[in-house]
């Protein structure tokens, strides 16, 4: 697995469901540049267990995302129509009903193997047959893209591991601090806390004061 930051966000068209109940075609992260920061986020599978907390709680902080000029964009290796279903199930009933980001359809695994994410890998057997080795799904990758369509930020969990969607917004103001004041960010920095200059001298005002 390669790193992607500072590097171009990896292109793609697919389906997808959008507004929790429309499938589309072609939908690319393209529509961004110059104009969001996206989350691009990876979970294993449909109808399962860890991923239907952490799809809720990108949805429970969407606004927050939102205020930030922030698109929030899922995907996983299920079709449209998985994802369809799942978006159209109570939660009681173990669905996702409710959540409006765009949830991306990667049935071909191809999005996932560019971004680095996916569990396994293809080869071919002694008779010459393609095969699957490790897991057919992604791990639970998350990527902070800027509005220039550079990867800035990567986290990838195994698949038992959830994520934390607060450090996703704490991680996406650090970016948008540095770019508005060229301010770096240091450990555990939150919005309104002080950050340094990137200067031998700003390290050492910051240290004097903390």
């Amino acid at each position: 697995m390669s790193t992607l930051v500072g590097k171009k966000a990896p292109a793609f068209k697919a389906n997808a469901v959008i507004n929790g109940n429309d499938i589309v075609e072609n939908y690319s992260l393209d529509q961004f540049i110059g104009q969001k920061y996206v989350v691009f986020f990876f979970y294993p599978l449909d109808f399962t267990f860890v991923c239907p907390t952490e799809l809720l709680a990108f949805q429970e902080k969407l606004a927050e995302f939102e205020k930030r000029e922030t698109a929030v964009v899922g995907c996983s290796v299920d079709s449209q129509f998985s994802h369809w279903a799942w978006l159209n199930t109570e939660k009681k009933n173990g669905g996702i009903k409710g959540v409006k980001y765009p949830i991306v359809a990667d049935l071909s695994k191809t999005i996932a193997e560019n971004y680095g994410v996916l569990a396994g890998e293809y080869d071919i057997d002694e008779d010459g047959q393609s095969v699957f080795n490790g897991g057919p799904v992604a791990y639970r990758g998350l990527f902070l893209i800027d509005k220039n369509g550079v990867v800035r930020h990567q986290l990838v969990n195994d698949l038992p591991l959830g994520r934390s969607v607060d450090e996703a917004l704490r991680t996406l103001d650090a970016l948008r601090h540095f770019e508005e004041f060229g301010e770096v960010c240091p450990a555990n920095w939150q919005e309104g806390k002080d950050a340094m200059k990137a200067s031998s001298e700003g390290v050492a005002d910051y240290l004097s004061k903390h």
